[in-house]
């Protein structure tokens, strides 16, 4: 299977949009900005991040503000703008010190010179290989998912559904399972399409702008089979084509 990574940068992306709001904050103060006394970002750009939430493909689906990944009063209730920072940390392109944010001098130019486009392939391989994908959730029981992202993505974006995605997953790796304890309230495959829907699909591919789901798990107390509408930028971004 080859896979070419291609960077465009969708104006649609959430990350990008939120990066491109940090780092312009910065380079209108001459490189940085106050963080809060807890060490978040500032009240003002929080705001102006949750009035993009109209632009992005998410928005389709109404979910109230107090549980919204894609809105919030500060950072700590701002999923969506949580994950970007510590993404833009993780690949050193913003840093703390001393109470401010700083955009390291280095990005001050590759930002001058060649726009918001040029940190999208880094922001990305710190998301797939340095961010741990359950720090955001409380999950008891933990499953690395990161290796098998381009198969799941592979998948995923040839059907767009969830519970085919869980099966094939299953199927390709059967150990993964065996890291699930079985309890009386969901068996291991259960577990696995808890883990895959909200650290691949909604906090990941969706947090990007890769695809967007309804997050609706049940219509009149019946299961939804819950499936993606994949977004042009993921086509952009990356094209499979099988090698035989």
């Amino acid at each position: 299977m080859g896979e070419h990574l291609h960077t465009h940068c969708n104006s649609a992306s959430p990350v990008m949009r939120y990066l491109a709001l940090i780092l312009d904050e910065a380079m209108a103060q001459e490189g940085s900005f106050k963080a809060t006394s807890k060490g978040n970002l500032p009240t003002k750009l929080v705001k102006q991040a949750s009035e993009l939430l109209p632009e992005f493909a998410v928005a389709q689906f109404p979910v109230n503000i107090s549980i919204s990944e894609f809105a919030g009063s500060n950072e700590d209730k701002f999923n969506a703008l949580h994950y970007t920072r510590v993404l833009a940390e993780i690949s050193g392109i913003i840093y703390r010190r001393s109470g401010r944010y700083h955009i390291k001098k280095s990005a001050q130019k590759q930002y001058q010179a060649l726009g918001i486009q040029t940190f999208f392939k880094p922001m990305l391989e710190a998301a797939i290989s340095k961010y741990n994908w359950g720090y955001l959730d409380g999950f008891e029981y933990d499953a690395d998912l990161r290796p098998f992202w381009l198969f799941m993505l592979w998948r995923i974006q040839s059907h767009n559904k969830v519970n085919q995605l869980v099966e094939e997953v299953m199927t390709a790796f059967p150990d993964l399972l065996q890291g699930f304890p079985a309890d009386n309230y969901f068996s291991p495959e259960r577990k696995l399409s808890m883990l895959i829907e909200s650290r691949f699909i909604e906090r990941f591919l969706q947090f990007w702008g890769f695809v967007s789901i309804d997050p609706r798990r049940f219509l009149n107390t019946e299961p939804i089979g819950r499936t993606v509408q994949v977004l042009p930028l993921l086509k952009q971004t990356f094209q499979f084509t099988i090698d035989i």
